[in-house]
């Protein structure tokens, strides 16, 4: 199930619960009617349930949930991380920087549990900054704090995750990012701290807006600063794609759209769009069947699928020339994909104090969640390197889809959605996986050895 701010931040997280419930007591997980603010499983009604204070296996969840979950060692396993990882490429020297409105006010408490549980090492340098200015307190009823809390931890955990050596710069905004402009000139702002002050490597945004529901182009194209002033110092800068499949949220962050739309930041030629799929992984993290894109939209009852499409904006980059077959003359996106299912979610540790909520691990899934986890494939590419790899794109697209440089293809899938919305049932025709790009999945997946290797070079 998916949940989205007031704002609908395109590519937040979807949050599953993992308050998983006891056998005994025949409690299964609920879906919460979408609301304004967010949607997810009523924290308030599931905290009078057994609560898993230590991280459950697959099985676990599987058993209790209905869903698959993974740890961070199956994830190294099925990105072909372990190798790196002896050869001591974990992203030291790197440093990520993730940008989210308000934070958390457990982060650092809570990935040091999520640390000491999985066998991770701390992070060498964990900083949090607020360059746009003071975040408010954090208030415990507000759900929109809540969320931007809950995204919080998913960023920094599984980016973390995958590059455990990298170094985690937090930026913190004091602006809930929204539907159109709101919240995005304080993001620039913080953004553009970051870049000029030569603080991170790369940067990755787990948020988003509708073209559509930008004032005009021009009030858009105002906020590309950060991303051009990025491209000239060699910042890598990702986006998530979308968790709403072809379409997507309207101004008032409730109704969706009844037709293909893309999302900003991920729709802009200077940044990598980094989409989602579905893994299928026994315990020890080796894949049961191949890859699809993600698509819980069947299980969860919603437009719960990676996004994926041409923008309204943004003209064909060079880069995608090779691919002008699918995208026509439009920038399209993803670029590349990476875990993002709730069937298939990642465990989060959350310990901060909300109404209902008891601290332990939930599931998450979306492209929030695909996000974080490239850029610590990033860090390793840019440790591999010994210097920042900048714009991705024109790199990944030379590489032309091949196994042998990292790019797993994904074939199975789509990212078509269906939902009610005022009385009436809508479906926004997506698309298909197939051979070599599409936009569904980009590229594909990836295989981090081989990947990092390409990058580097």
């Amino acid at each position: 199930m998916s949940w989205s701010f007031s704002s609908r931040r395109v590519a937040i997280v979807v949050v599953m619960a993992l308050l998983l419930f006891l056998a005994a007591l025949g409690g299964t997980p609920t879906r919460a009617s979408a609301r304004p603010t967010m949607r997810v499983a009523p924290l308030a009604e599931l905290a009078s349930h057994r609560h898993w204070q230590a991280p459950p296996t697959t099985t676990d969840c599987e058993a209790a949930a209905g869903v698959a979950c993974y740890q961070p060692a199956q994830l190294h396993q099925a990105y072909d991380l372990k190798g790196l990882y002896a050869r001591g490429l974990d992203g030291a020297g790197s440093t990520i920087a993730i940008v989210d409105s308000f934070g958390s006010p457990t982060v650092r408490t809570d990935l040091r549990e999520f640390d000491h549980d999985f066998g991770l090492p701390a992070p060498p340098h964990f900083r949090i900054i607020q360059p746009a200015g003071q975040v408010p307190a954090f208030d415990p009823n507000d759900a929109t704090m809540v969320g931007w809390a809950e995204e919080t931890s998913l960023d920094v955990q599984w980016a973390h995750a995958i590059a455990p050596k990298a170094n985690l710069l937090l930026v913190e905004t004091p602006v809930a990012e929204t539907e159109g402009v709101h919240g995005l000139p304080e993001i620039v702002r913080a953004e553009n701290y970051v870049i000029r002050h030569g603080l991170a490597d790369v940067i990755t945004q787990s948020f988003g807006a509708t073209e559509e529901t930008f004032p005009s182009v021009r009030s858009l194209l105002r906020l590309r600063s950060a991303f051009v002033n990025a491209a000239r110092h060699h910042v890598t800068v990702l986006a998530s794609s979308g968790d709403a499949g072809a379409t997507d949220y309207q101004r008032n962050g409730v109704d969706l759209y009844t037709h293909r739309v893309n999302s900003w930041p991920s729709s802009d030629p200077l940044v990598t769009s980094v989409g989602g799929t579905q893994l299928h992984l026994d315990a020890a993290g080796m894949r049961t069947q191949p890859d699809n894109v993600w698509n819980d939209t069947a299980l969860l009852g919603g437009p719960d699928a990676a996004g994926g499409g041409r923008s309204h904006v943004f003209a064909r980059p060079p880069y995608q020339d090779r691919v002008r077959s699918v995208v026509g003359g439009h920038r399209g996106t993803p670029d590349i994909s990476m875990s993002a299912a709730v069937d298939g979610g990642v465990l989060v540790y959350l310990g901060f104090p909300a109404s209902g909520l008891t601290p332990g691990y939930y599931i998450f899934g979306g492209t929030s969640e695909s996000s974080p986890e490239f850029a610590g494939i990033v860090a390793i590419a840019k440790q591999r390197a010994h210097h920042r790899l900048g714009l991705l794109n024109p790199r990944l697209y030379a590489l032309d889809g091949r196994r042998a440089a990292g790019i797993v293809d994904v074939r199975r899938g789509d990212n078509t959605v269906s939902f009610e919305q005022n009385g009436s049932t809508f479906t926004v025709p997506g698309f298909d996986a197939h051979r070599g790009y599409d936009l569904a999945s980009g590229w594909g997946t990836v295989d981090a050895g081989r990947l990092t290797a390409a990058l580097a070079r």
